[in-house]
């Protein structure tokens, strides 16, 4: 993918390397990059989803969009599940046997909307098809959900935190952390109905528990802060702030 080539040339371009996991350690060693440079500081992503937690009703957004009881939220974009008719076709058949057991809300992306819309995926009644929301909604409303169906990248990493299962539509992923440690898996269209199945008589296993990545805790940002100030006094004498 394009931004992997630019996460490889900003990594050999960087003084600094901070990393959301133990593993990436270790693929950057695996690259040759120093030892020294590299600093585990957790996901700072999830400092912001954690700030605005607080604020997150899953009811608030349930009501703007007039849902009750059980819903997924699903979200497809990318160009190996909406631009190929044939992976299409698969998919949108997978998406309604999930909405015969539970409706699915799809913000649509505008990149996909037209080849998602001839190939009948918002013809079962069980889809319900919404503009783009915004971030807060938008996570209020994973947050409320039963399962989350994505080919997205920051959402796998969202939900590992809020623990809402995801089964993400995608044969690899750039975050295998959320795999090891959250609610992540990767799938395929025509077995997701099967796993919400699962996922829906799972539910109410009090045994079942999800454990966060180590270091998501919302304080990412403080122990860079931390790291680029200690840089900058060794390099250029103590540091004074404007």
């Amino acid at each position: 993918m394009p931004e992997e080539v630019n996460r490889v040339v900003t990594d050999r371009l960087s003084t600094l390397l901070f990393v959301t996991s133990a593993e990436a350690m270790g693929h950057l060693a695996d690259e040759g990059v120093p030892a020294e440079r590299v600093h585990f500081v957790g996901n700072p992503m999830i400092d912001t989803l954690l700030r605005r937690l607080p604020s997150m009703d899953p009811s608030v957004a349930q009501r703007e969009i007039g849902l009750t009881g059980d819903y997924a939220v699903a979200t497809l974009h990318r160009p190996g599940n909406v631009d190929s008719p044939t992976a299409l076709e698969v998919l949108v058949r997978g998406l309604h046997e999930v909405a015969d057991q539970l409706t699915v809300v799809l913000p649509v992306h505008p990149r996909g909307a037209k080849a998602m819309e001839a190939a009948g995926l918002f013809d079962h009644p069980g889809v319900r098809a919404v503009d783009p929301l915004p971030y807060g909604k938008f996570l209020s409303l994973v947050r409320g959900s039963v399962v989350v169906l994505t080919d997205s990248g920051g959402l796998q990493e969202e939900t590992a935190v809020l623990g809402v299962p995801c089964l993400t539509l995608r044969p690899n992923t750039e975050r295998p952390v959320t795999i090891v440690y959250g609610t992540n898996r990767l799938t395929r269209p025509e077995l997701i109905a099967e796993q919400v199945a699962g996922i829906l008589s799972e539910r109410n296993d009090q045994d079942r528990t999800y454990t966060a990545p180590p270091l998501w805790d919302g304080r990412s940002g403080e122990r860079i802060a931390t790291l680029v100030a200690g840089h900058l006094e060794g390099e250029a004498g103590p540091l004074r702030l404007p």
